[in-house]
């Protein structure tokens, strides 16, 4: 099996079974999760989710192992138990239409962020702004239980991947194989900055940088997340206190964008 078969396409449920077992394995051997942790869904037709069950390495499982439930978390197929953490991919699949997949995992640097309270916001990597705009941090609520859900609500439609303090990384895409690899980008963004950060100072991306950036977008077939909300990385112009914090609609930030790039045609 290829990456390419992760890929979105008319799929059987036993071909979304042999790909969350795949991808199960890919997260096991880039050490994303060890023993029991970590799970991944997918979005199947008719309002039913597979998923991954609880007390398994995911990195070891054979289709007969997953489970599938409907979007109220009720078990509907399947002999093995539900993730506790199901209500975390259950509130992207309400709250994303767009959202087919989701992937929840303890990346070793990019959890190490989160535990020191550390977003990976800052604008160092292009292909991280581009793909995902920035990583926030979302406050530490218990695993498992609906004070995480309430924690999570507020940055879900905005966001792909999210940091959880004291916890790990979930990421949500269109398809399994996208949901993975914003996995991944999480994890490659974390070393880098650390490596950055123990080689010297971070060297960040202008504003006018940045707005170039997301307004390329489209020219990678990134599409934003529908809630239009999403703060733009820290750039080279200052760091962000409470106080120096801008809220835009999307309109206003499209033009911003759109004057950026205009300037920067201009001065060529």
């Amino acid at each position: 099996m290829t990456p390419d078969s992760l890929l979105p396409r008319h799929k059987s449920d036993a071909q979304h079974a042999r790909d969350m077992c795949l991808a199960g394995r890919w997260m096991y051997e880039r050490g994303f999760i060890v023993a029991c942790e970590g799970n991944l869904s997918v979005r199947l037709g008719d309002g039913r989710i597979l998923t991954t069950p609880t007390c398994m390495n995911k990195g070891m499982l054979s289709p007969e192992d997953l489970v599938m439930t409907d979007l109220e978390g009720r078990q509907v197929a399947g002999d093995r138990k539900v993730s506790s953490e199901l209500a975390m991919h259950l509130l992207f699949y309400r709250m994303r239409p767009d959202v087919n997949a989701v992937c929840h995992a303890h990346p070793p640097t990019a959890t190490g962020f989160a535990v020191a309270g550390r977003a990976l916001n800052k604008a160092l990597l292009p292909e991280v702004i581009v793909g995902l705009g920035q990583i926030p941090l979302v406050q530490y609520a218990t695993p498992g239980t609906p004070e995480l859900s309430a924690a999570l609500e507020p940055f879900v439609p905005h966001y792909d991947a999210l940091l959880l303090a004291n916890h790990g990384a979930v990421t949500c895409g269109a398809d399994l194989l996208t949901a993975f690899f914003r996995m991944e980008t999480i994890e490659h963004s974390a070393k880098i900055t650390l490596a950055a950060e123990l080689a010297g100072e971070p060297v960040l991306l202008s504003g006018r940088e940045v707005a170039k950036l997301m307004a390329a977008r489209p020219r990678y077939f990134v599409s934003p997340p529908p809630g239009g909300g999403a703060e733009l990385p820290m750039t080279s112009e200052g760091g962000e206190s409470a106080e120096d914090r801008v809220t835009l609609t999307r309109d206003e930030l499209d033009a911003l964008i759109d004057e950026a790039v205009r300037k920067d045609r201009s001065r060529r």
